[in-house]
């Protein structure tokens, strides 16, 4: 088994993909998925190939756009199933780069706009002590 790593339940994040560094997260171990605070989601089908736009962060200057995306049910935190896009890119956790998938949802009304699920957490190794000083409140 591989060196597993440890980390507080909040922590602070950067996704280079974005150019965004800095942002809170917390490891969810009661979630399965990660979730990622966006707005302006929509699909152009105008190509060939569909394209989905989002702002990450309420950045809307920040216009992110990819071709490598998903549309699939999720369980919101209120127990609902809904349809939400999902992506996968970059994040660095405690300076490792790790690839993730992120399911793009309004999390204007929470205050971390960046949720980390444990299958992530199992993927990578990374164990979670709720005893560590939070670092990204």
């Amino acid at each position: 088994m591989s060196k597993q790593r440890i980390i507080s339940v909040f922590e602070k994040v950067d996704f280079p993909e974005f150019g965004i560094t800095g942002m809170s997260a917390k490891m969810d171990t009661g979630a399965f998925t990660g979730a990622l605070h966006s707005t302006k989601i929509y699909v152009d089908n105008s190509s060939d190939k569909p394209v989905l736009h989002f702002s990450p962060f309420d950045h809307p200057e920040i216009a992110i756009a990819t071709t490598s995306f998903r549309r699939g049910p999720t369980r919101s935190s209120n127990g609902q199933i809904e349809q939400r896009y999902i992506i996968e890119t970059t994040v660095v956790l405690k300076g490792q780069k790790y690839p993730i998938r992120l399911s793009l949802t309004d999390r204007s009304t929470m205050r971390i706009p960046v949720l980390i699920g444990r299958r992530f957490l199992r993927e990578h190794g990374l164990l979670v002590d709720v005893t560590l000083r939070k670092q990204g409140e």
